[in-house]
């Protein structure tokens, strides 16, 4: 009841105040105008299009800005992944099966695991980190990420990545959804994702003392939400992924291609995985758990 009051009293403020909304209260209004649940991507679409709240830098809203303020927000919101309802909302959303006539189904492109690789590790393929959100498919695959200037990471793991001759710096597999390990876990943090842990570490961040020390995993450590929102911003700014749908002996084609071009962050079926990296990873987890 209590939770009831305060979100219809803070729509009312919105409607009624000549300001700009907070960006919380834009997607409260937002879910109760639509009467459902919504993905991030699509509450960033929408109050890019209407307005209703406006970054002080005049960028466009991003979907793990829409994530990280509903996180904040547990009062008001629920978030299953990607999908964020208000409380007393059911979080499923339901989809409509859509009739697709035979000639219009798309056909099953069949790769060998040479080929698969060559369209993974094209450069022409890569795009930019920030531009992804809708593209990434629920589906199986391989995911490949590069930076574009070597010299924004920090020492030592640019004189690193310089001395391999190449500007790739991980490479992984989704076993059963790109959308969900890819792209939610490794770039925008929600859940746990190697790469994501990885690369916090790299860049200086480290979790909260004793925060795992609770919990069941020992291993798993997150960065504070603020800190999360930095290593995103950077991802966002000087990464450019790319990714194959791949339904096949997984295992064999990560070791082949991790070992053929030895990505600076992959440590598991690395030559030359880096003791650097280890060393700050053992660290990140020993933080965690004092």
């Amino acid at each position: 009841m209590l939770t009831s009051l305060v979100a219809n009293f803070s729509e009312l403020k919105a409607n009624n105040n000549s300001e700009v909304m907070t960006l919380h209260e834009a997607i409260e209004k937002l879910l109760r105008q639509f009467g459902r649940p919504m993905t991030t991507t699509e509450i960033a679409k929408e109050l890019n299009k209407n307005k209703w709240y406006q970054k002080k830098d005049g960028t466009q809203i991003a979907p793990f800005q829409i994530h990280g303020r509903t996180k904040n927000y547990p009062a008001l919101f629920n978030r299953n992944g990607s999908t964020v309802s208000l409380i007393g909302q059911s979080n499923e959303i339901k989809i409509v099966p859509k009739v697709i006539n035979e000639k219009d189904k798309p056909k099953e492109v069949t790769r060998d695991s040479s080929s698969t690789e060559k369209v993974l590790m094209n450069s022409i393929n890569f795009k930019p980190a920030g531009t992804i959100d809708d593209s990434v498919p629920n589906e199986p695959g391989l995911y490949c990420i590069r930076i574009t200037d070597i010299e924004k990471l920090p020492k030592p793991f640019n004189v690193h990545l310089k001395k391999r001759g190449h500007n790739i710096i991980y490479i992984g597999i989704a076993s059963k959804n790109l959308q969900a390990r890819f792209l939610n876990q490794e770039l925008r943090a929600i859940g746990h994702g190697t790469f994501f842990r990885s690369i916090g570490a790299v860049l200086g961040f480290r979790p909260e003392k004793g925060s795992l020390k609770a919990k069941s995993n020992k291993n798993n450590y997150t960065f504070k939400p603020a800190d999360e929102k930095r290593i995103i911003n950077w991802i966002n700014s000087n990464l450019i992924v790319n990714w194959v749908v791949f339904k096949e002996d997984f295992n064999n084609i990560e070791t082949s291609i991790i070992q053929r071009n030895l990505p600076l962050i992959n440590i598991a079926k690395n030559p030359l995985a880096l003791s650097d990296l280890k060393a700050l990873r053992a660290e990140c987890v020993r933080i965690a758990n004092s």
